[in-house]
């Protein structure tokens, strides 16, 4: 792999923009082609981020041997095909997170990414995140004793139309998928795959959660209090208590410019993004997306086809408890009867 990764964006939407706009910051990124699925939105993104060639398809995108690797920035729904169609044309793959509509589709990808020895990467971006990873460092080493609860929210204000993607199924729309993803990683982060999954909701008319509450459970004794909403500002905040203390982090958990350590008898003890920047290596002045595609470069330079950072197996845990929240709140897409 060349000093230089050559990326692809499929899609043109708000996310694929933002992504683009941090891509074009860093030097060892080039972004060299758009796919869209017509020629003219693919020619308007082209020309806005000066990217050399516009795609009308996204197989003639996957197609680019000039690509090294395609960042997929469709809703959910399209997540599968997008990302297989790359894989299956020996790309490797960044795919925006929910990872896919439901877990079958997950291990489908994961299974053929694989068989070809291809990479490929859930955009958790959280994950990534230098001040995310710094609180794991502690959490592992015992700063707060043995984890016991997790709390983690994200809910938006709206209000969102009918016709909106979030309210759409035939879009995988819903709470869950688009925020419940954040706090439901953020607790398999630190406990992996729970043993107990309890859950409500309030559906809108068109069939997907609106505001859902979650409980997980671990046998070990550790529990998660999670929520999401498309019709309330909740506080965006998480927090980790163990036996022995805890960690909170502010508004914006899911990529936080820094967090708290509470232990008795101590002063508390804030940690912040400079802090946890300055314990690694080549990723000083970076912000949000761009810890992703540093990571998706580094594994494509050192030859990995996973990141330790994201794994795909976590990634996989991560989309059986969505299952199993969405069986339980009454959620069904299309795509769960394939």
């Amino acid at each position: 792999m060349a000093e230089t990764v050559r990326w692809g964006i499929l899609s043109t939407g708000g996310i694929a923009a933002s992504f683009t706009a941090d891509l074009l910051e860093l030097a060892d990124a080039q972004v060299v082609a758009v796919g869209s699925r017509g020629p003219d939105s693919a020619k308007r993104f082209a020309e806005r981020f000066g990217i050399p060639r516009a795609h009308g398809s996204w197989a003639e995108l996957a197609a680019d041997e000039e690509v090294d690797v395609v960042y997929v920035a469709t809703p959910h729904s399209a997540h599968r095909v997008a990302a297989g169609l790359c894989l299956e044309a020996g790309r490797a793959v960044l795919c925006e997170k929910a990872f896919t509509l439901n877990a079958r589709e997950a291990a489908e990808l994961v299974d053929l990414a694989r068989a070809r020895n291809a990479f490929l990467m859930e955009a958790m971006w959280t994950y990534c995140d230098p001040v995310v990873r710094r609180m794991t460092e502690l959490v592992r080493d015992g700063a707060i004793g043995e984890v016991r609860v997790v709390q983690a929210d994200f809910g938006l204000a709206g209000p969102f139309d009918a016709g909106h993607r979030l309210r759409d199924p035939a879009q995988g729309g819903g709470a869950l998928l688009d925020l419940g993803v954040y706090p439901v990683s953020f607790a398999q982060l630190l406990l992996g795959e729970p043993d107990d999954i309890q859950a409500r909701a309030r559906l809108t008319p068109e069939g997907v959660d609106e505001n859902t509450g979650i409980l997980l459970g671990w046998d070990g004794g550790a529990t998660a209090l999670l929520s999401c909403s498309l019709n309330a500002d909740t506080p965006q905040t998480a927090s980790v208590t163990g036996t022995a203390g805890r960690i909170e982090f502010p508004r914006g958990f899911f990529h936080p410019e820094r967090f708290v350590l509470h232990r008795p008898g101590r002063d508390p003890e804030e940690f912040t993004a400079q802090d946890a920047d300055a314990g690694l290596s080549g990723l000083h002045g970076l912000r949000g997306l761009q810890h992703e595609a540093a990571e998706v470069m580094r594994c494509l330079r050192a030859g990995e086809t996973e990141s330790p950072l994201v794994p795909l197996d976590g990634s996989l845990a991560v989309m059986r408890t969505l299952d199993a929240v969405r069986e339980r709140i009454g959620v069904r897409y299309a795509a769960d009867e394939g």
